[in-house]
């Protein structure tokens, strides 16, 4: 970042890791939103898909529409049951979609 002086060099913001070790996830990722260029999900305890913990997805991801958050979200979760199963949380969740 400016330390380095690459204008190409970002963070991934790990949700997960951030809510254990700080919290208050929307004030962090605004502090560095022009560092942030993807977000990767899991929910707390367990490292599962999100839906299942304390963090409040719904909230999340309708903070990133509207400080128009323009990077990657992705997921590295392990499943609380099968994979099939685990997926179902996008449908009830996610009108976060970039075309």
């Amino acid at each position: 970042m400016t330390e380095v002086g690459s204008p190409n060099l970002f963070l991934q913001y790990d949700v997960y890791h951030m809510q254990i070790m700080e919290g208050d996830l929307a004030t962090t990722i605004q502090r560095n939103l022009s560092r942030i260029a993807h977000l990767q999900i899991a929910d707390n305890p367990g490292r599962h898909e999100p839906g299942t913990g304390e963090i409040n997805y719904g909230f999340l991801f309708e903070f990133l529409d509207r400080i128009e958050y323009q990077g990657w979200v992705g997921c590295e979760y392990k499943p609380a049951a099968a994979t099939e199963s685990g997926l179902g949380w996008m449908t009830g969740l996610v009108t976060y979609a970039r075309g």
